[in-house]
């Protein structure tokens, strides 16, 4: 996907407005008023936000101007649906607004990749495996443990089982691991975009500071260095369940703090 180019869908990424915080208040403040053309400047002078988000996507296949249409439309939800008076600010509410609406863009044309015969096979003797292990044990197995009846790493599992499903949401569960959910989203790794501080970006450091210290390092593993929680696991030492638990407390309690 050609990122860096400067037009995308006519228009001139290099000439974009920046708008000032004061600026971007009286805008919205005309906006609520029903003025359409305040509306019109505001979606202008943020467009820089999508092309940052759509950043995240270049590993994609998917073309740039499509992404950054899909992009827009997340914006202009987010600014038809933004509460100011909640005291968070705009990029913190639209950029996962943006983010999850290229996601179902991506998601929804997913069934036009075609999966190899080898990794089919791989995804049934994975299934064949799960089966047997859990009428064996009367329990749902691990990864681990499919990963060790037939042989293969628990990368190769996880990505052969999750070739063959049908589009689904990220936070749909793939496997049990002692009795916890282990969602889609957490077998994904964002190599490419580790350096890029999202956090800090989406004005959540006040929100992180409320956290202690091994909530702070699973955070800052997950989401700075984009390990997923099997990762974060083996780097802590403990169970992939008690990741899950920590990282969904830690998000509770910054998603509290934003929203108080």
């Amino acid at each position: 996907m050609s990122i860096g180019k400067v037009e995308i869908c006519g228009v001139n990424t290099s000439n974009l407005p920046l708008l000032t915080n004061e600026q971007k208040e009286l805008l919205f403040q005309r906006i609520l008023n029903g003025d359409q053309d305040a509306r019109k400047q505001y979606v202008e002078g943020n467009l820089r936000l999508v092309l940052s988000v759509i950043k995240r996507f270049s590993s994609t296949n998917e073309n740039v101007d499509d992404l950054f249409q899909i992009g827009c439309v997340g914006l202009i939800k987010a600014i038809d649906n933004f509460d100011a008076s909640l005291n968070v600010k705009f990029s913190t509410y639209a950029v996962p607004m943006i983010i999850g609406e290229i996601k179902r863009f991506l998601r929804d044309n997913a069934s036009s990749i075609r999966v190899s015969r080898s990794l089919k096979d791989t995804a049934y003797k994975a299934i064949q495996a799960r089966e047997l292990l859990t009428r064996k044990n009367q329990k749902d197995p691990t990864v681990e443990e499919i990963a060790s009846e037939i042989g293969l790493s628990k990368e190769d599992v996880v990505y052969a089982m999750d070739s063959i499903q049908s589009p689904m949401s990220l936070y749909e569960p793939v496997y049990t691991d002692g009795g916890d959910a282990l969602f889609v989203m957490d077998q994904i790794s964002d190599k490419k975009n580790k350096e890029e501080n999202w956090v800090e970006h989406l004005s959540l450091s006040e929100a992180f500071k409320k956290l202690n210290n091994r909530e702070r390092e699973i955070i800052s593993l997950r989401f700075f260095e984009g390990k997923t929680q099997m990762e974060v696991a083996d780097v802590i030492g403990i169970s992939q369940a008690q990741v899950s638990r920590l990282e969904k407390s830690a998000l509770r309690i910054m998603r509290s703090y934003l929203s108080a």
